[in-house]
């Protein structure tokens, strides 16, 4: 009797390491994601920055057009710096909640990790004392 009780617990001691591993991989996957998808969004920016500084140097009357898919359109400078601070601004947004998101995920994986621990210590108890 007591064996059998045993195998149930250590069968569902194994589906619940089991799915808190899934869990932490799943997130550490999602962590990995955030950071490439933050860094994408940091070089948007930058060029952004740089290439608006480098219109500002030209004069008011200069030429300019915008890249719009495979084609190119003629635009005047205001209309592209108005642009390109927008594409600063959702960058600069889009980072933000990206990086609450890494840190909701960050503290799920310490959760994950935590039970993962407690679960092995648990095991490690019953096994000595039992």
């Amino acid at each position: 009797m007591k064996q059998k009780m045993s195998k149930v617990l250590d069968e569902e001691l194994k589906q619940a390491f089991s799915k808190l591993h899934e869990k932490m991989v799943d997130t550490k996957q999602k962590l990995k994601l955030a950071d490439i998808q933050i860094e994408k969004l940091r070089r948007t920016k930058q060029r952004a920055e740089l290439t608006t500084k480098e219109i500002s140097s030209l004069p008011e009357d200069t030429r300019m057009y915008e890249s719009v898919g495979r084609m190119f359109l003629l635009d005047n400078m205001n209309n592209i710096k108005e642009n390109l601070d927008n594409k600063i601004k959702t960058s600069d947004e889009k980072i933000k909640t990206l990086e609450n998101n890494k840190t909701y995920l960050q503290r799920s994986f310490k959760e994950s990790e935590n039970e993962i621990r407690e679960m092995i210590q648990q095991k490690q108890s019953k096994e000595t004392s039992g």
